[in-house]
């Protein structure tokens, strides 16, 4: 799949050809905590989108995070978040939808135990996922939901492009419970590490991305590093300069110091075009710039790369809540959109997506997470309800 289609700001120009009938399977991860009831949402939209423009889409369950962990230990096997089958079934698919993985049931601190977290690095690092893009816009009809005074986030519409496979996350890392003095009282103790490294080539892809990006949208790249302390982060300021000034000229560029990101995400959200950084840096700032709309449960997420893509919600498995059929879909939904706009080159049908949720929402619609003092009880949805009404407007 080529990776400059998914940066275009605002809808997607394509149209649809209803007459030709095409079918594209989707590997559907429903993983744990409330990510069972959600998906059920995404695939009822999906249904309707297929009715209404002539495909079909095919989704096949897969095991992934807690989920897979508990299903392949009771089968007898090596305990996995990502067992083999569920791999080999993403890369069949035309497109991956994910909704959540982890839970307190799986947390640990033994090294050795299997975590649902890792089912999700694992799939992005086979896949060939190297960048993420998280789209950040505010939904008028939540605008008075963020914790920002409505004139700081007045034009907020940032794309933010993360690097995906490597960093912390993916470096080398050892624990030792009998390194020399390590104990507060010079005796014997635990020391750890994690390696935080990036070649060439990684940086200069997401580089790219974010520069194509910005050229889609408002020409500004706000690139994050520490590179006052950190000599990755020096490497990474150099190569995104070189990258800029030979291929990309035409686009302007900031560096930000992390902290300072952090700061002006809060201060200044609305000059913010694309924010490109590094894996942990990125996961970070992504969930701080999502609270800026007022809620996670609204914000989507595509991760992309060499071949098939994957979709997932930004929020997490709200395992509080699972089971209760209060948890928000919208942003399972709104990653059915960017897989359509994305994966299927299907930009009408991602428009009456967007439209039906902008719809339910202007109409007063609200899940709980969403909903305030104001919001009248009768409008104040279930998961499955609210999935409804969104297909209702289709």
């Amino acid at each position: 799949m080529p990776l400059d289609n998914p940066f275009a700001a605002g809808p997607s120009s394509g149209s649809w050809d209803c007459n030709v009938k095409k079918t594209y399977k989707i590997c559907t991860l429903p993983g744990d905590g409330i990510g069972p009831e959600i998906i059920a949402e995404g695939k009822k939209v999906l249904a309707a989108v297929g009715k209404r423009f002539g495909v079909e889409f095919i989704c096949e369950d897969a095991l992934i995070g807690g989920a897979a962990i508990d299903a392949t230990r009771a089968a007898g096997e090596n305990p996995t978040a990502l067992p083999d089958a569920t791999l080999d079934a993403a890369r069949g698919a035309d497109a991956v939808l994910l909704a959540s993985v982890g839970g307190p049931k799986w947390d640990t601190t033994d090294p050795t135990a299997p975590r649902p977290e890792q089912g999700l690095l694992k799939i992005r690092k086979e896949l060939g996922l190297y960048t993420n893009l998280r789209p950040v816009q505010i939904f008028a009809a939540l605008a008075g939901a963020s914790t920002l005074r409505p004139e700081v986030i007045d034009g907020v519409d940032m794309m933010i492009v993360r690097e995906l496979t490597g960093g912390l996350y993916f470096g080398r890392r050892e624990r030792f419970y009998d390194e020399p003095g390590a104990s507060s009282d010079g005796k014997p103790g635990q020391r750890a590490y994690d390696t935080l490294e990036y070649r060439e080539y990684e940086i200069e892809r997401i580089a790219r991305q974010a520069f194509d990006a910005a050229r889609k949208r408002r020409g500004k790249v706000s690139s994050v590093d520490k590179a006052n302390v950190l000599e990755t982060s020096r490497m990474w300021r150099e190569i995104v300069h070189r990258i800029h000034d030979e291929e990309y000229a035409d686009v302007e560029l900031e560096d930000v110091l992390v902290d300072n990101a952090a700061m002006q995400l809060i201060n200044r959200p609305a000059t913010f075009d694309v924010v490109v950084t590094e894996n942990m840096f990125g996961d970070i700032l992504s969930d701080e710039a999502a609270q800026i709309t007022g809620s996670l449960g609204m914000l989507a997420s595509a991760s992309l790369g060499d071949g098939v893509a994957l979709y997932e919600p930004s929020h997490g498995s709200a395992p509080d809540i699972a089971g209760q059929g209060i948890a928000n879909p919208l942003a399972q939904i709104l990653s059915v959109e960017m897989m359509l706009r994305y994966s299927f080159d299907m930009g009408d049908a991602a428009d009456a997506v967007r439209a039906a949720v902008t719809a339910v929402l202007d109409a007063g619609l609200r899940t709980r997470d969403i909903a305030d003092a104001s919001t009248p009880p009768e409008c104040v949805l279930g998961t499955a309800a609210m999935g409804d009404a969104v297909v209702a407007r289709l």
